[in-house]
């Protein structure tokens, strides 16, 4: 599960590296600690193909805002797989994210 831990933070704000699978690592810096969402992670880890993403949640670089963690325990953004029955839940194990 390490691969998913980056993941919970990936609508904050960051810079984006065009780099390896999908796209790089997209990289979130927040007051709770910076997070690091990997492509290769999921693509590979998870076995998700792009439109598992890009179809539902994440269309179009307008909708790359900034996602509350309440928002994501309401299911969006990293929350609509991190909700603790597809992937581990937004709701636990911060520090798996939150690098300081």
């Amino acid at each position: 599960m390490k691969w998913a831990r980056a993941a919970v933070l990936v609508m904050l704000s960051g810079s984006v590296a065009f780099a390896g699978i999908g796209g790089g690592d997209v990289t979130m810096k927040n007051k709770g600690g910076d997070t690091v969402f990997s492509h290769e992670n999921h693509v590979t880890g998870a076995e998700l193909k792009c439109q598992d993403c890009h179809a539902k949640l994440y269309t179009n670089t307008k909708q790359h805002k900034a996602v509350t963690m309440k928002a994501m325990e309401q299911g969006k953004s990293c929350g609509a797989c991190h909700n603790g029955k597809k992937a581990f839940s937004v709701k636990e194990n911060c520090e798996s994210c939150h690098k300081k």
